[in-house]
């Protein structure tokens, strides 16, 4: 386990390209220089997928590409924020009253990610006693692909938390703002587990993280270092806020706590929602865990009408207390599928951390692999696209999952050496060229290579 999570702010010379271009980009928007400068990763989660919320550990690292701020504090109390790419309109509130929309049938708009952001940053310098509000200028870019898997849109509301918390002058703790930001990114509607926000934040370089939870912590692991990670884009955006498909498999996994909770006699079963909440109370392992799903959630499909009898609840009670928003009209929901995906996968993030630590490179290519299987047929969230991908690393001997959420995004393939890595990307050029809306887009934007990164960091302008 690390010894410290203190987030202290980082003086150097700003020499780099893309903070030079934002800084530029700032003055010519606002007219000064900006005071400070907030950088934070995207990140690809290696293995663990969609079982942080249920309170499992999970294995991600940073990756190079990230979000970048430029900011400058104001005594007016408006928020304003510039973004680099045309295609997101400016935006500007004030910064102790506004919304964050929310709207049916599409993603919310870019703005609404950076306001979740700053309000979890306002809630928590309200519990501190409150403060004197500064307004912002923010200029904002970024290199993550959108709805890709990689984390764009938390990393956006992690540096809009440490932004706002950095400019009135609050603590900037590592876990605490990790802990903000997951918490706030959920008025998106979005039930997220924390993953993306924590390794955000605790990421160290040259290795992945071993992500805990209740207390959050992180515990880095050392990957054999001839592997290589290639991350490809299947060109198949998933907005988590836009559909109810993330939002459904969160719903199917709490009911499915909570049913076997109900049926071990537990008169508190609303209360756990987690599956390794239910583990723990039980005292059981991982396996005994599946016999127990195995046994109790014997049907492939449960009707809404089963569930209301089997909780002895009303359909509003259902629905208020059970559902989500954007979820209250299911009618059908698998909760043994998901289920044993959970389980199955908590169980694949310790075998193939231990792995990875003993060098067992074979070992963490079949876990993968098996991840993504389960991915597919378990949870149903992959996408043609995705096994596509999946399909060109393996011929090339690599081993490839999705990464994220899924319905899209991206894949994340373990490379033996630097060959295979070759051959792999040789495989990937064979699978573009036959996509007809890869044909404009440049390849290395496509499919990359990445290695672990540090977390989120904050750079003071020198010339203030």
């Amino acid at each position: 386990m690390e010894d410290s999570y203190a987030f202290v702010p980082i003086r150097q010379a700003i020499v780099s390209e893309d903070v030079q271009n934002i800084k530029t980009f700032f003055i010519n928007e606002f007219n000064q220089d900006p005071e400070f400068y907030v950088r934070v990763p995207g990140r690809v989660n290696i293995i663990g997928e969609h079982i942080d919320y249920c309170g499992y550990p999970v294995l991600p690292m940073a990756i190079q590409k990230n979000i970048l701020l430029a900011v400058a504090s104001t005594e007016n109390k408006i928020l304003q924020l510039k973004n680099t790419q045309n295609n997101y309109k400016p935006f500007k509130c004030s910064i102790d009253s506004f919304k964050i929309e929310r709207p049916e049938g599409k993603g919310p708009e870019w703005h609404n990610y950076f306001l979740c952001g700053v309000l979890g940053a306002l809630e928590e310098i309200q519990r501190n006693g409150g403060c004197k509000l500064k307004g912002l200028m923010v200029a904002i870019s970024g290199n993550i692909p959108p709805a890709s898997g990689l984390s764009s849109s938390s990393a956006l509301v992690s540096a809009a938390c440490l932004a706002t918390m950095h400019a009135n002058g609050q603590p900037l703790q590592k876990q605490l703002l990790a802990t903000i930001s997951a918490t706030s990114e959920r008025h998106i509607g979005t039930q997220g587990g924390g993953m993306d926000q924590a390794i955000a934040f605790l990421a160290r370089q040259g290795c992945a993280q071993y992500i805990e939870w209740d207390p959050l912590r992180a515990t880095s692991v050392s990957l054999p270092p001839q592997t290589l990670f290639l991350i490809a884009n299947s060109l198949t955006e998933a907005n988590k806020a836009a559909k109810s498909d993330f939002n459904q498999r969160v719903v199917e996994c709490r009911l499915g706590c909570r049913l076997l909770a109900k049926v071990v006699g537990r008169e508190d079963w609303k209360d756990i929602q987690q599956f390794s909440h239910l583990q723990n109370i039980l005292g059981y392992s991982l396996s005994e865990m599946e016999t127990l799903t195995e046994e109790y959630l014997s049907q492939e499909i449960y009707m809404r009408s089963e569930l209301l009898s089997v909780f002895q609840v009303d359909s509003q009670e259902f629905e208020e207390c059970l559902l989500t928003p954007n979820t209250r009209l299911s009618e059908s929901f698998r909760l043994r599928q998901r289920a044993l995906h959970v389980l199955q996968e908590a169980g694949r993030v310790t075998k193939f951390r231990q792995a990875a630590q003993v060098g067992d490179i074979e070992k963490m290519g079949e876990l993968m692999k098996a991840s993504h299987e389960s991915l597919c047929h378990q949870y149903e969230c992959s996408h043609q696209n995705l096994n596509d991908l999946v399909a060109a690393v393996g011929r090339a001997g690599a081993s490839g999952r999705l990464t994220g959420a899924g319905w899209g995004g991206c894949i994340v393939a373990l490379c033996d050496s630097i060959d295979q890595c070759d051959n792999a990307m040789r495989e990937l050029k064979k699978y573009f060229a036959q996509r007809p809306e890869a044909e404009d887009r440049n390849f290395d934007d496509l499919v990359f290579i990445t290695n672990s990164q540090r977390g989120a960091e904050v750079y003071l302008n020198d010339c203030n």
